[in-house]
């Protein structure tokens, strides 16, 4: 799994032998069952995750019960309640895995020591949070400027196979509706 995260590094920045060792022993490996949580409403947020294999999902619960989806983890991809994280208040989100899942984990002392120690982190870490938050802009100007049909088949012809592997009420909770109306979308094809 350890091997999946340095990969992906290298994709954004390149270390040498020595900072290879020192991100691997900063990180840790966590196994998830389908369904399993690792952070619940109330919880401080002390990891961040990467993912190295299966699915992920954060989600709130609105004030009529709803679950609200605000972003998904798949392959390659980070999660964490940010806020929770940095500020060390208690989180309102849930992160459960979709899929059984595999996840490479490191803790906030140990992230900001490893900025230090390996400055070429820093810069992995911002292009990563840069995608993110550009990803993130990008998902609220659909929400505004496209139709129901619109954002769904945006989505799809952006992660074909994901759409696939998560429940369809969940996909419908992610773009903003009922998964009565998703199914009268993808009724029509």
């Amino acid at each position: 799994m350890k091997e999946n995260l340095v990969a992906h590094i290298d994709k954004f920045v390149s270390l040498n032998e020595d900072e290879v060792q020192e991100v691997s022993a900063a990180v840790n490996l966590v196994t998830l069952k389908k369904k399993q949580f690792i952070l619940e409403p109330g919880e401080v947020c002390r990891y961040n995750y990467f993912v190295s294999k299966g699915c992920m999902r954060l989600y709130f619960i609105n004030r009529n019960g709803q679950e609200l989806i605000t972003q998904f983890g798949i392959e390659n991809w980070w999660i964490t309640d940010y806020g929770s994280l940095e500020t060390g208040h208690s989180s309102s989100y849930y992160i459960q895995a979709i899929e059984d899942a595999e996840l490479v984990s490191i803790n906030k002392k140990t992230y900001d020591e490893l900025l230090l120690k390996v400055p070429k982190m820093e810069r992995y870490f911002r292009l990563i949070l840069q995608r993110t938050h550009t990803a993130t802009m990008r998902r609220i100007e659909y929400s505004r400027d496209q139709t129901d049909e619109e954002r769904y088949r945006h989505f799809v012809s952006l992660f074909p196979g994901f759409v696939q592997r998560i429940p369809q009420y969940m996909l419908a909770s992610y773009l903003g509706f009922t998964p009565q109306f998703l199914s009268k979308i993808r009724a029509r094809k």
